[in-house]
């Protein structure tokens, strides 16, 4: 097993070696881990929470954690390295054991150290020379914290600061803590912004309406209500979709998007007829747009032309498209799926309820109709997407 240090391991780190030896890491191992590519690190960070918050993370630690001839280190809720700032000698040598962009620090990877053992363990923790795992990193020390988005409490990734063990403070988890504490106030803070605006969206709606209903964020969290108690939070499934739907709460209920949230209205009659009718203004090459009209009103979205092309795919494709099929739509590449799955992660915070996925389709519920310009062959000019180049040949 691993080299035991000259003192008793704390209770912590006792855990933690117990936790690796049973899943067979070796202590004289490599630190390496295969590396993320650069299209998932970018749609990993994009997807993160934390990626909201990364300007308080590294105002309140990089410049410390340079100083101190130390880096900062954040990671997602596996553990994926998704940045990393700070002394630049540092992290040169960090290079050397792999601590880069993109690497894994889970426990059963890397073995006991600060980024894994807080993610296993849902605490800080500090973990110095010896206390790893792996003798390799005997010359690191790190200190790390969990955060958590306070929406759900949910764990959402992990803070660090890691330099060689002659940089070994005792503070340093106090600072990463406090650190991780100060990044969820801040979501927290941005949190109520959004319920403050999305209330301000349901006001007029709610004005409409008759008999029950509630508006409430993507996670349940109460914006307005009107016909019946307050509530603090609505329990949702975790696949909800437009149209009808049972909540154990309510009862029968119809859901519709609004911008930021939902609109609930408790029902007992059933609901015929299409949810949406959307709209793809494929007319006007420089005003590219999509409409969605739903009983709570109509919005419109300008689309990016690459965004265009992806509607337009969905759109030629009822049935649906897997990742790879709207890459070899799109790109040509059916390989290009994490850059299609980021562009489709995108479109979907504005229209939640209009794209369905498993396969990628526009809903059940959602009517059509595709505008195009007068000219086929002037169909997206510049687009090189094969579904749009296949289309412009048979005009």
């Amino acid at each position: 097993m691993g080299e035991r240090p000259p003192v008793a391991l704390r209770t912590e780190i006792g855990a933690s070696w117990a936790r690796v030896l049973s899943i067979g890491v070796d202590p004289d191992q490599s630190t390496e881990s295969v590396l993320l590519d650069r299209d998932e690190i970018e749609h990993r960070r994009r997807s993160s929470t934390l990626g909201t918050v990364m300007p308080l993370l590294s105002e309140n630690l990089v410049s410390l954690a340079d100083a101190a001839e130390q880096i900062v280190v954040i990671t997602d809720m596996e553990g994926r390295v998704l940045w990393r700032q700070g002394n630049s000698g540092v992290l040169r040598r960090a290079d050397g054991i792999c601590l880069a962009e993109g690497a894994n620090w889970a426990e059963a990877v890397t073995g006991t150290n600060a980024i894994g053992t807080a993610l296993a363990a849902r605490a800080p923790v500090q973990v110095h020379a010896s206390e790893h795992f792996v003798r390799r990193l005997h010359h690191w020390t790190c200190a790390a914290a969990p955060v958590r988005d306070p929406r759900d409490g949910r764990l959402i990734g992990v803070v660090d600061i890691s330099g060689g063990a002659s940089t070994f403070h005792p503070s340093s988890l106090a600072l990463v803590e406090s650190v991780a504490r100060l990044a969820e106030s801040e979501l927290r803070n941005r949190h109520l912004q959004a319920i403050d605006r999305l209330r301000s969206v349901a006001t007029p709606v709610m004005c409409r309406l008759g008999g029950r209903a509630l508006v409430v964020d993507a996670h349940g969290w109460l914006a307005a209500v009107i016909g019946m108690p307050p509530i603090d939070r609505l329990p949702l499934p975790k696949s909800l979709r437009p149209g009808q739907v049972w909540l154990p709460s309510l009862g029968m209920c119809v859901v519709e998007p609004l911008a930021g949230g939902w609109l609930v209205q408790v029902t007992d009659r059933a609901v015929e007829g299409p949810s949406y009718r959307v709209v793809l203004d494929l007319s006007r090459p420089g005003s590219l747009v999509v409409i969605v009209a739903a009983a709570v009103g109509t919005w419109t979205l300008r689309l990016t032309p690459r965004h265009a092309e992806i509607l337009y795919a969905l759109a030629l494709h009822p049935e649906g498209r897997s990742a790879s099929e709207l890459a070899e739509d799109i790109f040509g590449d059916a390989t290009r799926t994490v850059t299609v799955r980021a562009e489709i992660s995108r479109m979907r915070r504005h229209l939640a309820g209009v794209l369905a996925h498993r396969p990628y389709r526009f809903g059940d519920r959602v009517e059509v109709e595709v505008v195009h310009p007068d000219h086929l062959a002037d169909l997206l000019p510049g687009s090189t997407a094969p579904v749009v180049v296949g289309a412009r040949r048979t005009a």
